[in-house]
């Protein structure tokens, strides 16, 4: 079942041209994301990705998640088979910890009570097998040199979301944990006989520190509260751990996965079980704007070409608080230790890299968003769910047709004719009514195009076999010239066709805009905040807010539309840290330079 793309009438003289088309992939990332079935006895059902770890095996890669019933191989990060195992849990695998020792995959599933892991040495066959088939309990004490809060006396049960880690010496680490309460811990263990052993007793390796690391505030832009504006904890979980040049960097992922502001932090240490270190410049993975928000809970791995990437998990929310998929972006470690992903422009086309990339931020393909807030119609439409809902970049917003049937459609005027590079359909889960492996869970379309909206030509179309495809990928072999795109559905799963987002990339062929002037950037005195403020770029459809801890390292992003305002409150900054920012305006022709980066006083 591979991914892949359909397309006539656009003059393609055979296959060997199409295949010398530099691949790209666009967040969420394009698989055939399960039905979740937690929610079936309140009558709702909905798909559902969560809490990645791809690790690469042999040459390729492997992708696990949180409530699926499988897991999916790819060759190039880009075309993604989902593999039925042999085996698998019964109450399926929540936030796994995943390895490869270069000989096999241990899959460990998140646990309140005795399971078991499993390993695999030909994870494209299915075949799973025991490698321990009963985790021992965690020893109830603490380690030494942390002093127990309230409550907190007793390792919890688990190891939850836990990660595996084998270092170069040959020794194995677990580390777990997913609490607003207890801190993240870690333990040597070690395999002998079918046996999981523990090393010593459990010790706490880092706790959320809220009041001095903004970006660790729960709720939406780190309010800090629940939306009826309770006060609330923030959680931690999602331990991962990378070693690079001798230090171990321990991820974990904060303030919580229901909000845009879900980040991936990492601590720094010269060994496993630290003691660890705050990083400065933390978070690593962040991502609270545009149509991807939230990157946090997810893994770190190297390709085959040497490329570190970083994975997570961004938020729905509609059906369910937990409600979520998966994003992938490239990410680096500078020889002095600090470790950043790129999440600019993170949910539009990226490439696919076949060598070694020295600036992630090069991946971007510079195709640009043409069907933001653009007019939309449709054959049919229920209730209030209006066809412009269809451009407005909020998947928690869509489109549902009167009927679902083939032959309604979705149409959207892009106001001029302009070239096209990439379309993406992103479904909504409206009401679906079901759930699992029912045979019609697939999803079957044709996209068109036209330059009068009168005559149309085929432009792509899903292929066989079929398969579902909530969030489909279409990057066109060639520039295609087209004001109008028009969505005809064959079949979705679900019990409605919903639309959250038809999103089309390439270029409007004029002058990327002018940079934006007047930058000013105030630290409030509560220096977690900081309020950034710039001119307005007229024309502008959006701005990227960029700042870090070096005027030459500006690692983290906050996309803007333009009709937010030439303003951005930062409420993710450490306390003690130094930081420089600048502004970048964007448009459908392109980016603007740069700003040059001013210090946040």
């Amino acid at each position: 079942m591979r991914i892949g793309f359909v397309l006539a009438g656009l003059g393609m003289a055979g296959s060997a041209q199409a295949q010398a088309v530099r691949q790209t992939y666009a967040n969420p990332i394009d698989i055939d994301y399960r039905y979740n079935f937690e929610q079936v006895n309140q009558g709702v059902s909905y798909r559902t990705g969560a809490d990645p770890a791809i690790v690469t095996h042999k040459g390729k890669y492997y992708l696990f998640q949180t409530l699926a019933d499988g897991y999916w191989s790819s060759s190039d990060l880009v075309h993604w088979t989902f593999i039925k195992p042999s085996r698998w849990p019964f109450n399926s695998i929540v936030a796994p910890a995943v390895w490869s020792d270069g000989e096999r995959i241990l899959i460990q599933p998140s646990m309140t009570r005795a399971e078991s892991i499993l390993s695999t040495t030909d994870p494209d066959s299915g075949q799973l097998d025991f490698f321990v088939r009963r985790m021992p309990e965690l020893v109830d004490s603490v380690g030494e040199g942390h002093v127990p809060a309230p409550g907190e006396d007793k390792v919890p049960p688990g190891p939850w979301d836990p990660a595996l880690f084998k270092d170069d010496d040959g020794k194995w680490y677990l580390y777990w944990g997913s609490s607003n309460v207890f801190p993240l811990y870690g333990i040597e263990i070690a395999f002998e006989d079918g046996k999981l052993i523990y090393k010593g007793k459990p010790k706490p390796m880092l706790s959320l520190h809220p009041d001095q690391h903004g970006w660790e505030r729960f709720g939406q832009d780190h309010s800090g509260t629940l939306p009826n504006g309770t006060p609330i904890q923030p959680f931690m979980e999602g331990a991962w751990m990378t070693k690079v040049n001798g230090r171990y960097f321990l991820q974990y992922g904060a303030p919580g996965t229901e909000y845009n502001a879900y980040s991936n932090g990492t601590y720094v240490s010269d060994k496993p079980l630290g003691p660890f270190e705050y990083a400065p410049w933390n978070p690593v993975a962040y991502k609270p704007g545009g149509f991807v928000q939230g990157a946090g809970h997810g893994s770190t791995f190297q390709d085959v070409n040497g490329n570190w990437w970083n994975t997570g998990t961004p938020w729905i929310g509609y059906n369910w608080t937990f409600e979520r998929r998966i994003g992938m972006w490239p990410a680096r470690f500078w020889a002095d230790g600090q470790m950043a992903v790129s999440t600019r422009f993170g949910d539009f086309p990226h490439y696919a890299p076949t060598g070694k990339v020295e600036d992630p931020e090069s991946l971007f393909t510079g195709w640009m968003l043409l069907s933001y807030k653009k007019q939309a119609v449709a054959s049919s439409t229920q209730g209030e769910f209006a066809a412009n809902r269809a451009t407005d970049e909020d998947p928690r917003s869509f489109w549902v047709a009167g009927a679902n049937k083939p032959g309604e459609t979705l149409t959207v005027d892009l106001g001029a004719a302009k070239t096209l590079r990439a379309v993406q359909v992103n479904f909504a889960d409206y009401k679906a009514g079901r759930f699992g492996d029912a045979p019609d869970i697939y999803t079957e379309f044709e996209l068109q195009s036209s330059l009068d909206g009168k005559n149309w030509t085929p432009l792509a179309k899903t292929e066989a076999p079929r398969r579902d495809r909530p969030n489909a990928y279409f990057q066109l072999p060639a520039p295609v010239q087209a004001r109008y795109v028009r969505y005809v559905h064959g079949h979705v799963g679900g019990r409605n066709l919903a639309i959250a987002d038809l999103r089309v990339f390439g270029s409007a062929g004029g002058k990327a805009p002018a940079a934006p002037g007047g930058v000013t950037a105030k630290r409030d005195s509560d220096a977690r905040n900081a309020h950034v403020a710039w001119k307005p770029v007229p024309g502008a459809v959006g701005y990227n807010v960029l700042w870090g801890v070096r005027p030459d390292r500006l690692t983290l992003t906050y996309q803007r539309w333009a009709d937010q305002g030439a303003a951005l409150d930062i409420r993710a900054l450490n306390v003690g840290v130094d930081y420089w920012v600048a502004v970048e305006a964007f448009d459908e022709n392109g980016v603007s330079r740069r700003t040059k980066a001013v210090r946040i006083r």
